[in-house]
C-alpha cells in the first residue's frame, strides 16, 4: 500500500468572503436612505416648495411637540442661540434650514426665526414639502 503526500494549498477561497460583502453592501443601500434624518417632521404642504441641492447649512427641526433640534440634537429654547452659534462656527456656515411639523404652533416657529433674527442670520430658508411628492408617496 502507498502512502499518500498531501502538499500545502496555497490558494485561499474568497467565495464566501463575497457573499458575505454582497450581502452587507445591500443592507447599507437599503438602510442608508432611512438615516437621512432622525427627527419626525411632518412637514406643510405647499405647491411651490423647492430646494437648492447645493445649498448648505445647519437644520433647525421642531416636532409637533415643540421640541427644538440643532441637527438632529435637542436644545432647550433657553440655550438655543449658544447651541447654534457654536454649531454655524463649527460647520463654519452662515446659513440656517427649518423644519418645522405643521401641527406645532405659529407661535414657536415665530419664536425661533425671530430668535435667526436677533443672532443676525440673514440666510433662512423654510423646508416644506411638495404636494405632488406627498401624492406620490400615498
Amino acid at each position: 500500500m502507498r502512502k499518500r503526500e498531501y502538499r500545502a494549498l496555497a490558494e485561499i477561497n474568497v467565495t464566501n468572503l463575497v457573499d458575505v460583502v454582497l450581502v452587507l453592501l445591500i443592507i447599507f443601500m437599503i438602510s442608508a436612505p432611512l438615516l437621512q434624518s432622525g427627527i419626525d417632521v411632518d412637514l406643510p404642504k405647499t405647491k411651490t416648495a423647492t430646494l437648492d441641492e447645493s445649498a448648505e447649512g445647519v437644520v433647525v427641526s421642531i416636532d409637533k411637540k415643540g421640541g427644538i433640534f440643532i441637527n438632529d440634537v435637542w436644545v432647550t429654547m433657553d440655550k438655543f442661540e449658544s447651541r447654534l452659534d457654536a454649531e454655524l462656527k463649527r460647520v463654519n456656515k452662515s446659513s440656517v434650514f427649518l423644519r418645522a411639523d405643521s401641527l406645532v404652533s405659529y407661535g414657536v416657529v415665530v419664536d425661533v426665526i425671530g430668535r435667526l433674527k436677533l443672532m443676525g442670520i440673514d440666510e433662512l430658508g423654510l423646508i416644506t414639502a411638495k404636494e405632488e411628492e406627498l401624492r406620490k408617496r400615498k
